[in-house]
């Protein structure tokens, strides 16, 4: 049975006021004891699922924004429909650095500054690693990772030039874990995994952070499409159409980022085959997704303003249980073949001169044994 989205539909405002939607205090999210200061936020990929999810979210709670949407999608019109004092709409393609460069530089113009950058963007190819062609293969590094360097490299200047800066870079559960299906979209979502882990030494001493988010599936759960910016006014359609400004962003596409290559080759035809895997998933789980989308923005609000953010943040049980039953299976594999490793030789005990006189003394040995045995 599918879940029914509108009983389970919440608005930011309410989100933002449930008790039990908190980070753990030890990370000092924002709170009455600590409250935020208006921040100035860049979301790319802001008309996909958790991507507008997050605009809402950051607008219910007075923060400014610069929504960011993809040129291969979306057009002027429609994101001038997120045009309000604290919100301005644009569009970029992750994958052009001179686009990339623009938002950025626009943004700064608008607010003053930057100070928290999320990348929502992403997109994969549903098919098996075989099937998947030079474009496919070069269209999802493009834009998940090149996208996601891009953004980093042309925002970091302004980042270190304000001593503050924070990035909520979304990888996915495939960032973590291989799916039949998605090979080379996990590839990308590895990659860039990497690429923060390895960034993070280089930027702390800038006072820079940068989170991965991995989310679970995500249900697109807002209780009305036709909204205005902030979520807080429910128009109809005859409203919408006489006055566009207050209409919301267009909807997202049923699946998300992921697009279904068709007519798989032979050995990957059956339905029960691994490679079918992920479009059975996802054709499956429709409005079944365990995620809450509204709920999951609200957290990662509260992640652009802690004092001391986590390296991962997990959303949803099917993101914990996956990597964790992924990283066990590494540490088991690791203890049952370190048998099979190469120990560095430990010094023996005694004085430096000693240790060196008992190495020559075994080179000489060794000289001995091969003489007898040439012999």
């Amino acid at each position: 049975m599918d879940f029914d989205t509108a009983s389970q539909s919440l608005s930011p405002s309410a989100a933002s006021h449930n008790p039990h939607l908190r980070l753990p205090a030890n990370c000092e999210p924002p709170s009455e004891q600590n409250p935020p200061k208006q921040a100035s936020w860049i979301v790319f990929g802001a008309t996909g699922h958790m991507g507008r999810s997050l605009v809402r979210a950051v607008l219910s709670h007075g923060d400014q924004c610069t929504a960011v949407g993809w040129t291969q999608e979306n057009t002027m019109e429609q994101m001038g429909k997120w045009q309000d004092r604290n919100c301005v709409g644009l569009l970029c393609d992750v994958r052009v650095r001179e686009t990339v460069d623009q938002v950025i530089k626009r943004s700064i113009d608008r607010w003053g500054k930057v100070d928290i950058i999320a990348n929502c963007t992403g997109y994969g190819v549903i098919g098996s690693c075989e099937d998947q062609d030079d474009y496919d293969l070069r269209n999802q590094f493009s834009t998940n990772f090149l996208g996601t360097l891009h953004i980093i490299q042309l925002s970091l200047p302004h980042f270190r030039s304000q001593n503050y800066g924070r990035y909520l870079i979304f990888s996915s559960t495939a960032g973590a874990l291989g799916v039949p299906g998605l090979g080379p979209y996990c590839a990308t979502k590895y990659a860039v995994e990497g690429l923060i882990e390895s960034m993070l030494y280089e930027i702390d001493v800038f006072n820079i952070k940068a989170t991965l988010v991995e989310p679970g599936h995500v249900r697109l759960d807002e209780p009305d499409d036709q909204t205005t910016v902030t979520g807080a006014v429910p128009t109809t359609a005859a409203t919408a159409s006489a006055n566009p400004a207050v209409a919301g962003p267009p909807k997202p596409k049923r699946y998300g980022h992921f697009w279904v290559k068709p007519n798989p080759s032979a050995p990957y035809a059956p339905q029960n085959s691994p490679a079918r895997h992920a479009q059975r998933m996802v054709q499956w789980l429709n409005d079944r997704q365990p995620v809450s989308a509204v709920k999951s923005a609200e957290l990662i609000w509260q992640l652009g303003h802690c004092s001391y953010p986590p390296l991962r943040l997990l959303l949803g049980s099917y993101a914990v249980d996956s990597i964790r039953d992924r990283l066990r299976s590494v540490i088991e594999e690791i203890e049952d073949w370190k048998h099979l490793h190469f120990p560095a030789p430990v010094p023996e005990e005694g004085t430096e001169e000693e240790a060196r006189g008992r190495t020559e003394e075994r080179g000489d040995q060794e000289m001995d044994d091969v003489q007898d045995s040439n012999e």
